[in-house]
């Protein structure tokens, strides 16, 4: 059986499903718990305290 090449459109939607679901498994990984609370050394919690400080000014 010959490969049959996706039309424009199914090619589009197979990229975007993929990207979809890929989003949706970064966005819904947090959960509540001791687990998930965001370590102290991370570069995330650096740039809010220094975005604390700066407001605070």
């Amino acid at each position: 059986m010959g490969v049959t090449r996706l039309k424009r459109k199914d090619r589009r939607n197979k990229t975007f499903s993929r990207l979809e679901v890929q989003f949706l498994k970064n966005a819904t990984n947090l959960e509540y718990g001791s687990r998930s609370h965001e370590s102290a050394k991370s570069q995330i919690a650096k740039n809010n305290d220094v975005l604390a400080a700066v407001a605070s000014k």
